[in-house]
């Protein structure tokens, strides 16, 4: 009896013994699997694997000789057509991760388009090279050294666009927008076949516009350059710049545009004439006047030439005359314009002036083809077109033509 109880005792520690090593193999292998994973495995000295102890992350001389250039390292981020086992393991962590970035753009309000930068994703690839703990710059970092660095950086960039329009020559281009608070900004660029440089922006709010103060600017431009390596000077189509609007100065014409933008006010301004005048041109609209626009001006004077006659029935009609807007100063006067020949006369007289000059402007906004090589054989066409257009009577096109060829 004490010889069963003896063997079975001995049985028991045998069984626990067998359930300890099992138990300790499935840890061995548990701990393996987590070290491949994690990309960590070293070899003991009896050939298993086993989990590498952690080390504090400390980047010496070597680490930084050898890390990898961040162009590089996005270069092969894109080649990657496969997802390994390690970036499976990782999608919860990179989703932690994107998560405080998209936090940071949206509480320092960045457009989500600077995600497609090239440089947001270059510095992507840096902060991921250096690792963890990376020191954020300071504020004086920022606005000061790491400023000048870039500053010193970009101009390298443009060394080559220098050493061009010394070799083939340059355009200067200028081109002059308002802001939201209402102030005249002009950009200068440089232009040659190394591609367009940005130069300065100047607040022009306090010059008025004015075609003096802007020649003074072009030709100090010109002088910081070198006049030898101008070619021309490319400005936009705003009446300081190419003086279309010269033609406007004349007294018919700035008298006729004057009562043709008053009038086209007058219907949008009050919506009872703006509902009779739609009944009567079958819901047509007229071409609001667009400022300083050339273009918008011939066609605001152009629609309201075809639609004269609907325009003549609706204010003698008894819709407009039964109206209270009908009594008013300004319905008569609109009513007045409107029903005066000499002014009808006014307005075909400066679509004949302006019409085959709006041409000449539409050829060189267009973005198709270079303009350059026909624009003088285009306005040599506008001026046929203009006398033709008031049947050879030198007396109506004298002062328009010595306009065209001044600007020419």
């Amino acid at each position: 009896m004490l010889l069963k109880e003896a063997l079975a005792k001995k049985q028991g520690q045998q069984e626990h013994l067998i359930e300890l090593n099992k138990d300790e193999e499935e840890e061995d292998r548990l701990q393996e699997i987590v070290s491949i994973k994690s990309g960590k495995i070293s070899i003991s000295s009896s050939g298993a694997s086993s989990a590498a102890p952690k080390k504090p992350n400390v980047k010496g001389p070597l680490d930084l000789h050898f890390m990898r250039d961040p162009e590089t390292s996005l270069n092969l981020t894109k080649a990657k057509k496969q997802t390994s086992m390690i970036d499976a393991c990782n999608k919860k962590a990179r989703a932690r991760t994107i998560q405080y970035i998209a936090r940071f753009f949206i509480r320092n309000s960045i457009p989500f388009n600077v995600v497609r930068s090239k440089s947001f994703k270059l510095m992507l690839e840096v902060v991921g090279n250096y690792g963890p703990h990376l020191r954020a710059p300071s504020y004086h970092e920022m606005r000061v050294p790491l400023l000048k660095k870039e500053l010193e950086y970009t101009q390298n960039l443009m060394k080559q666009n220098v050493v061009e329009r010394a070799k083939y020559g340059c355009s200067i281009m200028s081109d002059a927008w308002t802001d939201r608070k209402q102030r005249t900004l002009i950009n200068f660029l440089v232009n040659s076949p190394a591609g367009s440089m940005f130069v300065r922006s100047v607040d022009g709010s306090s010059y008025m516009k004015t075609g003096e103060k802007l020649f003074t600017l072009l030709d100090s431009l010109v002088e910081e350059i070198g006049e030898k390596n101008v070619v021309q000077v490319v400005t936009d189509n705003g009446s300081n710049y190419v003086l279309a609007e010269e033609i406007g100065k004349l007294k018919r014409v700035q008298k006729t545009i004057k009562r043709g933008i008053s009038l086209v006010d007058f219907f949008y301004n009050h919506t009872l004439a703006l509902n009779i005048m739609r009944k009567y041109t079958n819901k047509s609209e007229l071409v609001r006047h667009g400022v300083t626009r050339f273009a918008t001006t011939f066609l605001t004077l152009r629609r309201l030439y075809t639609q004269r006659n609907n325009l003549r029935k609706m204010f003698t009609s008894d819709d407009w005359t039964k109206t209270t807007l009908a009594k008013v100063t300004k319905g008569k006067g609109a009513a007045n314009v409107v029903l005066m020949n000499t002014f009808w006369n006014d307005v075909a007289y400066c679509l004949r002036s302006m019409g085959p000059l709006v041409h000449v402007l539409r050829l060189v906004d267009n973005e198709r083809k270079l303009a350059m090589g026909h624009i003088y054989e285009a306005m040599d066409r506008a001026k046929e077109a203009i006398k033709s257009g008031f049947k050879g009577n030198e007396s109506k096109y004298k002062a328009i033509w010595a306009i065209i060829d001044k600007r020419c």
